[in-house]
């Protein structure tokens, strides 16, 4: 696994190999970032998107990006749509992380920025959802050698960037467990 950063910022203006789009299952764009990339990479992303469709939530498939040179390819991934959180949505936006970099790697990528998946219009929360995405992308070995976490507004950069700070699997607002020593 490569630096992982968090950058404040438009995710279609990276300058990276490919980029990860929260995608609908129909892979003709949305709103959101996904709208964003797709108005950014032109009506051809969304011609290639329905070739792949329907994708499923967890899942990730790839697409040239078209019209966001320097950006090669365009990962689209769905992530879960909040229900509660207890109805598996941990478990599917952390797949939605690990399949993109596994796609990612078979392409050959050598960096990748990922937007805060399922955070806007799904209402997965936000502190919830970055530490799942710190959590994924730190956990899964890949050969990507820089991984950015692209977010477009303060308070997601500042959740992504608490979520990187601490060990994995421990939220903003709660401590880390103590390792105790028997003696």
């Amino acid at each position: 696994m490569g630096a992982i950063e968090v950058v404040l910022g438009d995710i279609t203006r990276e300058n990276v190999d490919a980029i990860v789009t929260a995608a609908n299952e129909s892979l003709l764009g949305g709103g959101g970032v996904d709208g964003a990339v797709h108005r950014a990479a032109g009506p051809r992303l969304a011609e290639a998107g329905a070739a792949l469709a329907p994708c499923l939530p967890g899942r990730a498939v790839a697409t040239p990006a078209f019209d966001l040179a320097p950006v090669r390819y365009v990962i689209h991934t769905v992530g879960p749509v909040w229900e509660g959180g207890d109805h598996g949505e941990d478990e599917v936006l952390a797949r939605c992380y690990v399949n993109s970099l596994l796609v990612a790697e078979e392409l050959g990528v050598e960096s990748i920025a990922f937007p805060a998946i399922a955070t806007g219009v799904y209402g997965f929360p936000l502190d919830r959802a970055a530490v799942v995405a710190a959590d994924a992308v730190r956990s899964t070995p890949s050969t990507v050698g820089e991984i950015r976490l692209v977010a477009f507004d303060r308070e997601t950069h500042d959740a992504l960037r608490d979520a990187l700070a601490r060990p994995i699997g421990v939220r903003r607002g709660e401590e880390p467990p103590v390792d105790r020593q028997p003696g």
